[in-house]
């Protein structure tokens, strides 16, 4: 199965999800913020098949996140999820390096079905890297 980087500052959302993706057969890499999500790429070079993260965030909010993800890591799947609408409209500018944005609050099945079409993609051909 596929390694997570799962970025959430809510601790309850975040061992909600990693247990969700785990029984799935995922590894999963808990971060607890943008930073430390960050810190986690590097540290694991970033060896990762997805990055799922939360946009609000302390410290490092989810969209820098994914723009240096993206161009340190090009190859890297990106996935957000925010409860907050207006958070989701700032994702406009990131089309081209995140896959979706997931609406919180999700039931399980929701974020699996995301986590999973996400996992699929071909990123040759479905989304183009422009960081």
């Amino acid at each position: 199965m596929a390694k997570i980087l799962l970025t959430e500052d809510d601790e309850a959302v975040r061992g909600f999800v990693g247990r969700a993706l785990k029984i799935d057969g995922h590894s999963v890499v808990e971060a607890i913020d943008g930073e430390d999500g960050f810190d986690k790429l590097q540290e694991h070079e970033g060896e990762f098949d997805l990055l799922l993260t939360d946009i609000k965030m302390p410290f490092m909010d989810g969209i820098e996140l994914s723009h240096l993800a993206a161009s340190s890591y090009p190859n890297l799947k990106i996935l957000m999820m925010t409860g907050y609408a207006d958070q989701r409209e700032r994702t406009g500018a990131l089309e081209k390096i995140v896959i979706d944005v997931v609406p919180k609050p999700f039931a399980l099945k929701e974020i699996r079905s995301a986590v999973n079409d996400a996992l699929s993609l071909d990123m040759s051909d479905d989304l183009k890297r422009s960081a």
